[in-house]
């Protein structure tokens, strides 16, 4: 065992050794506790009052938001209850839990949210005892998308992971699914109510107490503490912030715009948007494939119409009191009701399941209780996405719908009922070899009709499209994280890209960041509409061919009378794509739109490997696969 530690000593960090040691050694006590030993009795455990933790790792909110869900229905049941983020949480103190469940999404091509991935990291060290968590009951719900190809798989690789260390799984891991008829709650709901059979037969309501009423709202989070004679100066909203050394979510950077640029025809259907910013003195550095991060505001008109619904001035200050968890760093101390509204309230939002499930607790209106205690249950999750998912209804728009319910809403639940603006992600489309001290982006802004009377627009990209640098300094807070897509650094490996609409923009920063290290083996399909109407960074293209830098293929669907696609041209050029694939090393990407692109694309590509390089199917589908292992297929697609 000292030679086991003394080997994960060398390849820990200098910078977290210490404390992973700690925690190893925390893992090594419980498994040789439980060789000579059997585990505690449960029966002793489970005569304290029931606790449950909640452990989850969430990439835009709907994981936290399940998770606290579930909270809510354990204090119903009178447990002890806490909900955090898997990174927040102290994982040496896993093995001394009686109960947890973990709740996580999958990103990516099957990847651990941001917030859990330290924890991913170290559950997956194959030196941890096999008995480590002996002593735990746990369950995993994970929530995903079946249409993309690693469905859940985080939850599937969690749930066989927590059995291999000892855990006790109380039931098969939940596997949420967007793409079902009723959501994920089509999954969620039952899952619940078999977790909550098995949970509260071992640990069991305390003697003498009933359950909370689903009527009576529960503690809030927060209470608002409102400073008297103090309201925000508006100097200080135009003031810019102090440069960051390391901008991240929680300490981001200011970038100015430069240039915000309508790149579509101003006839065609879609507004697309070049936008640039100024990183100057942000020690922000990235390569191709990294995405920029930004998180958008509520416009002022919302923001106005929300604070007359609530009746709320929303110059005055107030400060949180937490009564069962910590302020968000990002609220900082005194701050006003326009911020908070602004900056943090996902006001704009379709409202989750939860959200209805808190308004009813306030409703005294008899119609509207009725109404919003059927769209909380499992029975009335038809009319709810009737009411609210397919019109894309916001939950501003859901307040004003119930004003009676909207005039009994306490201030201090104005956290639990909204959740925090998620942070919004771009495929960064320049070089900082070609562009230093910029970051651009493409960006398409959503605009469109539902039965709604006014259109639904796009948060995020609505926010950008509005900012005029031509009339006044904008600033925005941004921070740059990683993407999946890596390049090869062999100058002679060639890189063949698949990115139709804004999905080229990774690739433009590839082609700027390639060509300016001197390597020209690039190959880009692109795909759009109409040629003279949203063909993106056409001359630039056109420059790269001609100084022999790039190889281009084009597919304008709409230009002639039979549409022609991106997977057609590569059809197309299969004994092309199968010299440089099977002679040359090649890399294959693909970045856009999830629905039907990239599945065409790759039945295109295997087609050609059977077509030129005289394989099977299956042969064709395993030459895939081993790409994708040894990271030369690679693909970043969006729903």
């Amino acid at each position: 065992m000292n030679l086991q530690l003394a080997h994960l000593a060398k390849i820990a960090s200098s910078a977290s050794r210490a404390r992973f040691m700690t925690i190893k050694t925390c893992f090594i006590v419980a498994q040789s506790r439980s060789r000579p030993f059997t585990c505690p009795s449960l029966s002793t455990v489970r005569m304290s009052a029931p606790k449950l933790l909640i452990l989850y790792g969430s990439q835009t909110g709907t994981a936290q938001d399940t998770a606290e869900r579930i909270g809510r229905q354990a204090q119903r049941r009178r447990m002890q209850v806490k909900a955090e983020a898997l990174d927040s949480y102290n994982v040496a103190n896993l093995i001394s839990e009686s109960l947890v469940v973990f709740v996580c999404s999958t990103t990516g091509q099957g990847d651990p949210p941001d917030n859990m991935k330290n924890f991913w990291r170290f559950v997956f060290r194959k030196s941890l005892p096999a008995g480590s968590l002996c002593r735990l009951d746990c369950a995993v719900l994970g929530l995903g998308d079946s249409s993309y190809p690693k469905f859940n798989f985080v939850a599937k690789k969690l749930h066989k992971r927590l059995m291999q260390l000892g855990a006790s799984v109380l039931l098969p891991v939940g596997l949420a699914d967007d793409q079902h008829d009723l959501g994920a709650d089509g999954v969620i709901d039952p899952w619940l109510t078999s977790f909550w059979e098995r949970a509260q037969a071992l640990y069991p309501t305390p003697a003498g107490q009933s359950l909370i009423s689903v009527d009576e709202p529960l503690p809030p989070r927060f209470v608002f503490r409102f400073l008297d004679d103090v309201t925000e100066n508006r100097a200080d909203r135009r003031r810019v912030p102090e440069p960051l050394i390391s901008p991240s979510q929680t300490h981001t950077f200011p970038g100015r715009v430069v240039s915000n640029k309508r790149v579509t025809h101003a006839s065609h259907f879609q507004d697309v948007r070049h936008i640039e910013f100024d990183i100057t003195g942000s020690d922000i550095e990235f390569t191709a494939g990294d995405v920029v991060m930004m998180r958008p505001c509520n416009t002022p008109e919302d923001v106005e119409q929300f604070c007359q619904l609530l009746r709320l001035d929303p110059d005055r200050q107030f400060t949180l009191s937490p009564t069962n968890c910590s302020v968000p760093a990002r609220l900082a101390q005194p701050c006003t009701v326009r911020h908070l509204v602004e900056s943090f309230l996902d006001i704009a939002a379709v409202p989750r399941r939860s959200f209805f499930e808190l308004l009813a607790t306030f409703a005294t209106n008899e119609l509207e209780r009725e109404k919003l205690s059927e769209f909380n249950s499992a029975q009335g999750q038809d009319e709810l996405h009737a009411y609210c998912n397919r019109p894309r209804r916001t939950a501003l728009e859901v307040l004003t719908d119930f004003p009676h319910t909207t005039a009994e809403l306490s201030v201090d639940y104005l956290l639990d009922l909204f959740p925090e603006i998620q942070p919004r992600s771009f495929s960064i489309a320049s070089s900082l070899l070609a562009h230093p001290n910029r970051i651009q982006i493409l960006l398409a802004v959503v605009h469109y009709k539902t039965k709604m009377h006014l259109p639904r627009k796009g948060l995020c990209s609505s926010w950008l499209a509005s900012l005029d640098p031509t009339q006044e300094d904008v600033y925005v807070p941004l921070w740059v994280k990683k993407g999946s897509m890596k390049f090869p650094k062999d100058p002679y490996s060639p890189v063949i890209m698949v990115g139709p609409g804004t999905g080229v923009a990774p690739f433009r920063s590839a082609l700027q960041e390639r060509i300016a290290q001197g390597k020209t083996a690039n190959v880009l399909y692109f795909g759009c509409r109409s040629q003279s109407k949203d063909f993106y960074c056409s001359s630039e293209w056109e420059e790269m061919e001609k100084a022999g830098q790039l190889t281009l293929f084009t597919a304008f669907s709409r230009d002639q009378e039979d549409k022609i696609y991106v997977q057609q041209r590569v059809q197309e050029q299969a004994e092309l794509l199968w010299d440089l694939i099977a002679n040359k090393n090649g890399y294959f990407y693909i970045a856009g739109n999830a629905k039907q692109m990239p599945t065409a694309v790759c039945d295109a590509l295997k087609e050609g490997f059977q077509s030129q390089g005289g394989v099977s199917s299956a042969e064709a589908d395993e030459m895939l696969v081993a790409m994708e292992r040894a990271g030369r297929f690679q693909s970043e697609t969006w729903s």
